[in-house]
């Protein structure tokens, strides 16, 4: 299975995302170092995002970065 480097643009409500495919790579060593340098090329945009995710297709990859995750749950030592 492929990843793939993804480039997220969130509106300004953060509730729609715009999902433009960059790349995809066979290796993992090849996505991870890619996603870091357009990471870098992004900079600070707090609106726009790199992420890579591992899919077995295209329609796969932006289901699964289209979902919403849940919180993390905080312990009471991390408060």
């Amino acid at each position: 299975m492929p990843y793939f480097v993804y480039k997220i643009t969130s509106g300004s409500t953060g509730a729609l995302k715009d999902l433009e495919l960059i790349d995809r790579f066979e290796e993992y060593r090849s996505a991870r170092n890619f996603a870091r340098e357009q990471r870098a090329v992004v900079g600070q945009d707090s609106r726009t995002a790199i992420k890579m995710i591992f899919a077995k297709d295209e329609l796969e990859a932006e289901q699964r970065l289209r979902e919403p995750r849940s919180a993390p749950i905080l312990r009471e030592w991390e408060k």
